[in-house]
């Protein structure tokens, strides 16, 4: 398993658009326009506004765990004789119920994310292997973004009160499920629009429309928030809407022009439960036969959980941890994002040129050093998030679309879903690291801004882990 099927075709000589995207279709034995290359990123950019504005820097850190979720009287006791809110990076308020209890807010959203983590563990490897047997991703995809924009739909629903809290971080958790199950078949789809030549700039530019397509979502955002009122929970419901919508149009272009994955004879066709058996056993055969990618899964596990980690806290910590305004989150948000996907479409020729393992591990050390500095600097204000959050964000998306290229090139195609399935899996194996430790350093420390160390430190020891993994000469390098 150290390359593609020995069955599968060569690919044939390519010009034009097809020579920058294309791949034989195993199924059709025609190879992937450009417009299906597109048409297949565009999927992440259908996706973004609820990586972007729902989970990241909008719905969750500006309303979920806001002082609009707290107790009233825990609220009012927080606001300052001159009508502004205690700043929870001050020490002076570290203590206080008020900054207490939105680090009870960001814990649980912690626990909600943790949950969510079981829950990929349980369904997304046989998920993508049924998938795989079926020829059945497309239709997964499709029912994953269904789901996803019903359940931003139900956010609409989410009141500014304490006893609509869970009901909002477990909505959003599931949908955050629902995506990862989505994401498996549409990483598996990677190999039939892609050669191995190019699959690193493909992978990127998925990442790249998905980051870009972020800055647009917040920009369309921007006037709801402005206009209703950055502090009338109307704003962030009608926000939920708009993402919903969005979710809907902009995955039209896949479902219109990519071809349904076929099905392979090579993979067993079992019932639900009868998957965990052939999981099983795909995972005894993976460990046998090709062990750098069992190793690098593990590996992989441990950071892309510490990348979870800095989606899901980095804007709770600018807005409760380094008292970001509202203002400040929204235009931190558009620079991430334009930062993040610029990054990642030069990345992605970057990987094709020197390789993914090596571009991985430089950008996880980048991450590393980002994340202790802005512990280390804490003190000298929202310049030091600025400075170092927009550099966490031009390492995330690199070393996404990366890890998404190398395994493409370690996998046979007839067992891309299920090997995604995995990859899904063991980065949720691992999923209870990066909110566990989050919780744990605010629960012992007693402050936002330390959670900061908690994902600094998985992030390092997936890179260690990394380091350790060796790959042949002509896939990790």
């Amino acid at each position: 398993m150290t390359g593609r099927d020995a069955d599968a075709p060569p690919p044939t000589a390519r010009t034009g658009a097809v020579a920058a995207f294309g791949r034989e279709h195993p199924d059709s034995g025609r190879e992937a326009t450009r417009k299906q290359v597109v048409s297949w990123a565009m999927w992440d950019w259908a996706m973004q506004p609820f990586n972007t504005v729902i989970l990241t820097f909008v719905w969750i850190a500006l309303y979920l765990t806001s002082r609009m979720f707290l107790d009233p009287s825990v609220r009012e006791s927080g606001l300052l004789a001159d009508g502004s809110y205690m700043n929870c990076n001050r020490s002076e308020f570290a203590g206080s119920a008020y900054c207490q209890g939105l680090t009870d807010l960001s814990e649980w959203w912690g626990w909600a994310n943790f949950a969510a983590g079981i829950l990929i563990l349980l369904l997304a490897p046989v998920l993508g292997q049924q998938a795989d047997a079926r020829g059945s991703k497309k239709k997964w995809v499709m029912g994953a973004t269904l789901a996803i924009a019903l359940v931003q739909f139900s956010l609409f629903f989410v009141d500014a009160d304490p006893k609509f809290f869970w009901f909002g971080a477990f909505a959003v958790a599931i949908a955050a499920v629902i995506g990862e199950i989505g994401n498996v078949s549409y990483y598996a789809m990677l190999s039939e629009v892609s050669t191995p030549k190019n699959v690193g700039r493909v992978s990127g530019l998925g990442w790249g429309l998905g980051y870009i397509g972020g800055v647009v979502a917040l920009i369309v955002c921007i006037p709801v928030l402005f206009l209703v009122g950055q502090s009338e929970p109307l704003a962030f419901k009608l926000v939920a809407v708009i993402c919903a919508v969005w979710t809907l149009v902009f995955s039209i272009p896949m479902f219109r022009n990519v071809p349904e994955s076929p099905s392979y004879a090579s993979t067993e066709k079992v019932g639900f439960f009868r998957s965990y058996i052939v999981l099983g056993r795909s995972i005894a055969e993976l460990f046998r036969t090709n062990r750098p990618t069992f190793w690098f899964m593990l590996a992989a596990a441990v950071y892309r959980d510490g990348l979870a980690g800095v989606f899901a806290f980095g804007a709770v910590l600018a807005a409760q941890g380094f008292g970001f305004s509202f203002l400040e989150v929204i235009v931190f948000g558009l620079a991430a994002n334009l930062v993040a996907g610029i990054s990642t479409l030069l990345a992605g020729r970057i990987d094709d040129a020197i390789g993914p393992r090596r571009l991985i591990i430089f950008a996880l050390a980048g991450l590393v050093v980002m994340a202790f500095v802005v512990y280390a600097l804490r003190d000298f204000g929202t310049i030091v998030f600025w400075v170092c959050g927009l550099l966490l964000c031009a390492f995330v998306g690199p070393t996404q679309a990366s890890s998404r290229s190398l395994l493409t090139r370690l996998t046979p195609a007839s067992q891309q879903g299920t090997i995604f399935g995995l990859y899904a899996t063991t980065g949720r194996v691992a999923s209870f690291l990066s909110p566990l430790a989050w919780s744990l350093f605010l629960l012992w420390f007693g402050g936002i801004v330390y959670g900061v160390l908690g994902i600094g430190l998985i992030l390092l020891i997936g890179l260690v882990l990394l380091l350790c993994v060796r790959f042949p000469d002509d896939v990790g390098a």
